[in-house]
């Protein structure tokens, strides 16, 4: 059953009569439009128009655009539209999610080194106003998955911390700037990345928790954001096999290592009755290889929404799933009336936003004017002060800070980005800022490498010969040309990757590129990302986690280390991860 009357729809008997009304006007055919979720790539208004109409998509989401460009077509997608569309996107760490001109808060775990809960509601409050500016309704966000495993690729600084009671805090404050913007949220990713060192992008990754532990822990957050009201959850391609054995204590090892998107122990069962979800569940992106490699797409598509999923987030092929779907209606693996249930949710998540009356008066997405709200000052005020209260100082063993030109002149500047061009925007960026403060620096050249043939060579290009000159030069001589070494890891967690190490450019395993220098020279490593780079550079004694390069952040880390402000940030996870060598 399906309380329209309760959490977290809270519909009055004007918005359960248009919920009842629309769904029995709708066709077969409409009813299987509403639960796609496509992504908006276009403004061609051909295109939408198929999409919207012909479809019939219950909702879509544009990647980060132009303000106005998004805010215009928005406007067009909701003009064609019978029943108003959720309109989505990512604004997990404030308005940059949707827009190019929007507020970045740098990520959720910075926002949670500040240690105060309201810098979640001020990033809620931000990525929403102006998301809404431009027609957005729904937000994926916040994310509340926890940072249990340092090797994970993908949660940690997307993630409010290791602490389930953290990120009930910080996602509950974000929560509340969305709904004070008239934005529904989408909780994600259920059953809980985190726990697997594995990316869901790549494969079905795995919640291996105990059931018991699972409940104290991603079950603990997830069941009082629900009772907080949190309108939609966003299921993930994550297995959670001892839920599954739990609630069907007959099933095998391919059932319980299913992804909990086409699980019904884990959506129904789990989600639905154990929890007490009433509201809207989506999918997570199903062109994801955790979702694909499951079963055949034919047969995924209707048996995610058969498991008790509402919305199937994202297609290979909108026209195609759509087809799927309506087959999986006609031989009965969908029956209407979970069809009918999976509606009435979109549609009562939409009354409950009041999509309806807005889409009556025409103001679904509001005019040009609107935009002045997308990366204000007082937005940008907020961002600079997460920024300021965020920056962490792991250790300084060596009591190096602060710094000064004074006490070391020349730097070695050694930037580790996927890029090791040192005309790199990145490196010309840090480099600018050591210059301005008036220290001498020598950029280290990470694009050459050094093969067995350079060694017999006589006329190197002078790279390599710099290169073969600084691996066998003497140490006295190394400390004649630099008085500290600074090594910037700006290694961004993305999808689609392993992993997130450090790897140095050695030649013959020599460690030239790598911190052989520490018991010589002062070295300082400062990580504009991954917040456990010590796991890899333990002998670092001086290590400060920034959690974000946004120039925010990269300017209040220059007036830390130069001594003009406090380090303030509490380190949401545990940098030594775990162990006691680190």
């Amino acid at each position: 059953m399906i309380n329209l009357k309760g959490n977290p729809f809270y519909l009055n008997d004007k918005q359960i009569a248009w919920v009842e009304s629309t769904l029995s006007a709708m066709t077969l055919e409409e009813k299987a439009g509403q639960v796609f979720c496509p992504m908006g790539f276009t403004d061609d208004p051909g295109v939408l128009k198929h999409m919207v109409c012909d479809i019939g998509a219950g909702a879509m989401m544009y990647r980060m655009g132009p303000a106005g460009y998004i805010q215009n077509t928005h406007r067009t997608i909701q003009s064609l539209a019978k029943i108003p569309l959720l309109l989505a996107a990512n604004t997990e760490a404030g308005g940059n999610g949707i827009a190019m001109e929007g507020t970045s808060f740098g990520s959720p775990m910075a926002v949670a080194a500040t240690d105060d809960p309201e810098n979640g509601y001020r990033m809620g409050y931000v990525a929403c106003a102006e998301g809404a500016a431009l027609g957005l309704n729904w937000s994926f966000a916040p994310i509340v998955d926890i940072d249990m495993d340092f090797h994970n690729p993908i949660t940690n600084t997307r993630t409010f911390g290791s602490d389930a009671d953290k990120v009930i805090a910080f996602a509950s404050r974000y929560m509340d700037g969305a709904e004070e913007n008239g934005v529904a949220v989408s909780i994600k990713h259920f059953p809980g990345d985190g726990v697997d060192e594995r990316d869901q992008h790549i494969l079905t990754s795995v919640n291996s928790l105990s059931c018991d532990a699972w409940m104290k822990s991603y079950g603990k957050v997830y069941k009082t954001l629900i009772e907080k009201g949190a309108k939609t959850v966003m299921v993930g391609h994550i297995a959670q096999p001892d839920w599954v054995k739990r609630l069907n204590p007959k099933a095998g090892r391919k059932e319980q290592l299913k992804p909990a998107s086409l699980s019904r122990p884990l959506v129904t069962g789990l989600l639905r009755e154990t929890l007490g979800f009433n509201g809207l569940i989506s999918t997570d992106a199903t062109p994801m290889v955790g979702f694909t490699s499951a079963m055949p797409r034919s047969e995924a598509i209707p048996a995610a929404i058969a498991a008790g999923v509402d919305m199937i987030l994202f297609n290979k092929s909108l026209d195609e799933d759509y087809g799927f779907l309506l087959e999986g209606i006609k031989t009965g693996k969908v029956t209407e009336e979970r069809l009918g249930e999976a509606v009435t949710r979109i549609l009562a998540t939409k009354a409950s936003l009041h999509l309806p009356e807005k889409h009556a008066e025409n103001i679904l997405v509001p005019g040009p004017e609107a935009l002045a709200v997308v990366g204000c000052e007082k937005h940008k005020a907020w961002a600079k002060a997460v920024a300021d209260r965020a920056i962490t100082l792991v250790r300084d063993e060596q009591n190096l800070l602060p710094i000064s030109p004074k006490k070391f002149r020349r730097v070695y500047l050694n930037v580790i980005q996927k890029s090791n061009d040192p005309t790199d925007e990145t490196v010309q960026y840090w480099k600018a800022l050591f210059e301005k403060e008036d220290f001498e620096v020598t950029v280290r050249d990470r694009r050459t490498t050094i093969v067995p043939s350079d060694f017999m060579d006589p006329n190197l290009p002078p790279e390599k010969g710099m290169l073969l000159y600084e691996m066998y030069r003497s140490v006295a001589e190394m400390k004649q040309s630099y008085d500290l070494y600074v090594y910037i890891c700006n290694m961004q967690n993305a999808s689609n990757n392993t992993t997130l190490r450090l790897n140095w450019n050695v030649a013959f395993g020599l460690g030239d590129d790598a911190p052989w220098l520490t018991s010589e020279i002062p070295v300082m490593m400062i990580s504009t990302a991954y917040p456990y780079h010590l796991f890899d550079a333990p002998m670092i004694e001086t290590y400060i986690n920034a959690y974000s390069g946004e120039p925010d952040f990269c300017r209040a880390i220059m007036d830390k280390i130069m001594g003009r402000s406090d380090f303030k940030g509490i380190s949401p996870c545990d940098p030594l991860c775990g162990k006691d060598y680190v």
